[in-house]
């Protein structure tokens, strides 16, 4: 089945420079490329994406707020009807809320991976309570504000606690699981089985959370297809379709996390945006999609077709290959049901 194209969301790598080291970080950011789009170049950008109908533009880095122009790329954004969404550590909030507040981004992401000792372990001492204090400073100010944890062995067992945290500060709050590659160690990934514990975290506290003003969701990586926990109907990787990923040095990609250095589509340097979004080679690992290309893990699953072989960019982490998701919750299933 073909699936209509519409870009609902670009993700932004607005600079790969960085005032961390995070342990699981798959950019491994921390020096900004020497190549960085200009000002004007990120004006374009943005021009571009609303020249297709882009719909939303999610900045982050790196650490976006280090670059001087961020304000600037942001009112552009803002200017030509797109939504607005931040993604930051936290570390540098109190010094721009001003200009965050007047912005009225969608929502601002802060990442907040366990509690005090485990955050720290993870991005550094002092960093805790720094990322603490920007969620409570957003909200203060009114900013539609959404912590995200990035789950691996180090933290996943923080999860309840956190929880206790947030529950009073009512923020949206995002899971996704870490993947191996970047900085981050394979040993350290999450078992299929530690996986699945996490997602039936998430469906208790999207159940709990209508009371308890906590809104709790699973990223794009959980998934599919449960006979057990709801909501986890998918169809199919998004990349290309209704998103995309921008590197600051003006790489097109379906997806950041299928790796920056990998399956570029093209350059806003060297051909229009709009060219190689229209493009009709572009994104064929989901534009052109068949069932033939589904991975040993996923060929011959009723779902297939559908469900596309999952994430790809666990799939990739995880197997070295698209469509061959081995995190499914319905293939967990089947293996516990079997052990049992």
């Amino acid at each position: 089945m073909i699936r209509p194209i519409s870009l609902d969301c670009a993700i932004w790598e607005l600079t790969l420079r960085c005032n961390l080291r995070c342990t699981h970080c798959g950019s491994s950011a921390g020096q900004a490329r020497p190549d960085e789009l200009t000002t004007e170049e990120a004006f374009r950008m943005c021009e571009g994406l609303a020249s297709v109908g882009c719909k939303e533009v999610s900045l982050m880095g790196g650490e976006p707020l280090l670059r001087e122009d961020f304000v600037a790329i942001s009112k552009c954004v803002v200017q030509l009807g797109m939504k607005l969404s931040i993604v930051s550590n936290g570390l540098l909030i109190a010094q721009h809320v001003d200009s965050i507040q007047q912005l009225k981004p969608e929502v601002v992401g802060i990442s907040l991976d366990g509690m005090r000792d485990t955050h720290e372990t993870i991005r550094g001492q002092g960093t805790w309570a720094r990322a603490v204090k920007a969620i409570d400073l957003l909200k203060a100010r009114g900013v539609p504000t959404t912590v995200i944890t990035t789950v691996s062995k180090l933290n996943y067992k923080d999860l309840p606690e956190m929880r206790e945290l947030l529950r009073s500060k009512d923020v949206n709050w995002q899971i996704q699981t870490a993947m191996p590659f970047g900085n981050f160690r394979k040993e350290q990934t999450l078992s299929p089985e530690e996986f699945y514990s996490t997602a039936l975290f998430i469906a208790k506290e999207r159940i709990r959370g209508k009371q308890d003003r906590i809104r709790v969701a699973g990223a794009h990586c959980y998934g599919y297809f449960s006979k057990v926990l709801p909501g986890c109907s998918w169809d199919g990787c998004t990349a290309g379709i209704s998103t995309i990923g921008i590197t600051s040095n003006g790489g097109i990609v379906g997806c950041l996390s299928m790796g920056n250095d990998r399956y570029f589509e093209g350059n806003v340097r060297d051909r229009a945006f709009a060219d190689i979004w229209s493009d009709p080679g572009a994104f064929p690992y989901t534009r052109k999609f068949s069932r033939e290309q589904l991975g040993e893990n996923c060929t011959g699953c009723k779902y297939g077709a559908k469900c596309e072989g999952g994430c790809n960019s666990v799939s990739l982490a995880l197997t070295g290959k698209m469509h061959n998701n081995p995190h499914c919750f319905y293939s967990i299933e089947k293996r516990l049901k079997r052990s049992l």
